[in-house]
């Protein structure tokens, strides 16, 4: 069982003295890429990860002789929250810095989008699912590899009406849903997307409880959730309030069918260490991980490069690649395996239209996505086409499976009743 470690104050030294021993030196060639991602603070646990994946797939670019024969670096900056996301592009593109990789945390990644358009740079988003504003740039200085987050809560949404509710109490009876979410960018973007999908299909919205996570009353949240008699609950957290939530649900012996939540909590193994036998059954709409992707999915080359990421990540850390951790492995190496060896020059503008030109096929990155960006012009600017999300379940306190869909599933789907 894998456990979140959580960052020190010496560990945060050593990581960002790493990254700075990867910056350009005066007078050493090679290409330098930015990286912003939450090292500390809430998000950063899953931050962490997703940088060290990251991390890999620059070592991967180098071992086969760099980007147009020049070695490529990381210069890693932590940003634990999005109101220092300006600065910390800022100062990139003042020493020089325009490609950027981040950002793990949707909060940081849209005021990211922003200064990145402002100052022609481009921002190649690897984990964040959230929303952007209009004016982030997508399509031409915006690329985001990972799933939309309203993606993730329809497909979450989509999964319980269409294949589990045949399995629960009840049959194929119509089911009430409760929405509950974290009330920021993240959160809105995959807890409206659930609303979204609940109210497109016909189904019962019993309600919506956004919360402020800096101020949240879990059993206050939970009461007004049990009150409105839900067959369902959808949870958009991080992860000390999903846990707290999750908790509180079962406290209070709320009568749940089922509850499905996101990638910030419900599939992350510090999220079942934390609540044991009160984690098992619950489902998670999410990324998929190095240890669950079917590599019969994947073409040969995807195949060997995850096979080397997989045992340079277990040799490094000690446990299995988290989605996080092969999200940023996969998003970066297709930019540094893919986009910039068919990128002209390294100029913003450049690296932006060979984005928009490479295309590769489901399966053709190590996480099971292809690439296929969005136009411009296009209603999904910006957006990964290809990318890939995955139903999970926690089939033990220590166990969980991807059950949907059959394609990337290791597991067939059970309806485990959970604890009420």
């Amino acid at each position: 069982m894998r456990r979140t470690r959580r960052l020190t104050a010496a560990g945060l030294v050593a990581v960002l003295a790493l990254a700075a021993a990867g910056c350009t030196r005066s007078g050493d060639p090679g290409i330098t890429l930015g990286a912003i991602y939450p090292i500390s603070g809430l998000q950063g646990p899953g931050g962490l990860e997703e940088a060290n994946g990251a991390r890999l797939a620059v070592e991967l670019a180098n071992r086969r002789g760099g980007v147009h024969g020049q070695k490529v670096r990381l210069d890693v900056v932590d940003v634990s929250a999005g109101d220092a996301a300006p600065a910390a592009m800022e100062d990139l593109h003042r020493r020089g810095v325009d490609l950027v990789l981040g950002t793990y945390g949707s909060t940081i990644s849209a005021p990211a989008a922003v200064s990145a358009r402002r100052n022609n740079m481009v921002l190649w988003e690897t984990g964040a699912v959230g929303q952007v504003a209009t004016d982030s740039g997508a399509g031409e200085t915006f690329f985001r590899m990972a799933p939309m987050g309203g993606g993730l809560g329809k497909a979450a949404v989509a999964f319980v009406r269409d294949t589990l509710r045949p399995m629960l109490p009840g049959g194929t009876d119509g089911l009430r849903y409760a929405v509950a979410y974290v009330d920021d960018a993240y959160g809105r973007a995959v807890g409206l997307g659930a609303v979204d999908e609940i109210e497109a299909s016909g189904q019962v919205l019993a309600g919506t409880f956004p919360y402020d996570v800096h101020r949240l009353d879990a059993a206050a949240v939970v009461r007004a959730i049990a009150a409105t008699r839900p067959d369902v609950l959808f949870v958009s957290a991080y992860l000390d309030d999903g846990i707290a939530l999750r908790r509180e649900t079962v406290l209070q012996n709320v009568p749940l069918k089922a509850s499905i939540g996101t990638s910030s909590s419900y599939c992350m193994p510090s999220f079942a260490a934390a609540l044991g036998p009160a984690a098992v059954g619950l489902f998670a709409s999410d990324k998929p991980s190095g240890a669950e992707v079917r590599v019969d999915a994947l073409s040969p080359a995807a195949q060997k490069e995850l096979a080397w990421a997989r045992g340079e990540y277990r040799r490094r850390h000690g446990e299995e690649m988290t989605p996080a951790a092969l999200s940023g492995f996969a998003n970066t190496w297709a930019l540094v395996g893919h986009v910039l060896p068919a990128s002209p020059s390294l100029a913003p503008a450049a690296v932006a239209a060979a984005a928009r030109t490479v295309k590769l096929p489901q399966g053709g990155l190590p996480n099971g996505a292809g690439l296929d960006f969005g136009a411009a012009d296009a209603v999904d600017a910006g957006e990964n086409r290809g990318a890939v999300s995955v139903i999970w379940q926690w089939v033990d306190a220590r166990t969980q499976a991807v059950v949907w869909p059959p394609a990337f599933a290791t597991r067939p789907l059970q309806a485990i009743p959970i604890l009420t």
